[in-house]
């Protein structure tokens, strides 16, 4: 068990690493288009999309939360080398899930998307989370980095929070019976964000 903490916590080059975690996000969504030709998705197949990749755009911005308390908990650096990717990869299935709803759900009629924005509370937090995600996918690269300044560049980035509790929020009150599943997740980045809050009083204290 220590052999495999101490690993862990090694700055070895994992090279595997980032390949293996695009991979393994892609597999979910050739699964839903294999589902899609091979006329599977059930009765509605174009919720059954959104309701996928709007879930997957969820876990995998939890999973780029996770990495920084990972580091500050169990002193892990791995995670750090995969957080970047993980973050584009929840605002790429972002992206798909709000686009599958403004082309197929509804046709791109531009009307009947400002009236759902404006009377339906889980659409509005749903964009106010992509929208969030979006300047921070701009600027995910080195030399925007750069070209904001690196105490700018993390402020921006801490919007990443916010994004993901307005995620959470948009997929509880999507559901209409069982809320145990957005909840969890509600819950999850809660701790995540005491976390960070903690790690940034505790050298004061």
């Amino acid at each position: 068990m220590r052999e495999t903490l101490r690993a862990l916590r090694s700055d070895r080059p994992y090279g595997w690493l980032k390949p293996g975690v695009l991979v393994g996000a892609l597999l979910p969504l050739l699964v839903l288009v294999r589902r899609a030709q091979a006329g599977s998705l059930g009765a509605n197949p174009i919720a059954e999309i959104l309701n996928t990749t709007g879930l997957l755009a969820l876990i995998f911005l939890i999973a780029s939360l996770a990495c920084t308390p990972l580091k500050l908990l169990f002193q892990f650096s791995w995670p750090l080398r995969i957080r970047k990717l993980l973050g584009l990869i929840a605002f790429a299935y972002g992206s798909v899930h709000l686009l599958v709803y403004v082309a197929l759900d509804r046709l791109g009629e531009l009307s009947t998307l400002l009236d759902d924005v404006l009377k339906r509370p889980f659409i509005t937090v749903g964009l106010a989370a992509w929208l969030l995600l979006l300047p921070l996918a701009v600027t995910s690269t080195t030399a925007m980095t750069r070209r904001l300044g690196f105490k700018r560049w993390k402020r921006l980035h801490q919007l990443s929070y916010l994004a993901g509790l307005l995620a959470a929020v948009h997929f509880l009150w999507r559901v209409k019976k069982d809320a145990s599943e957005p909840l969890l997740y509600g819950a999850i980045l809660l701790l995540m964000l005491a976390t960070r809050v903690w790690s940034m009083v505790r050298p004061r204290a």
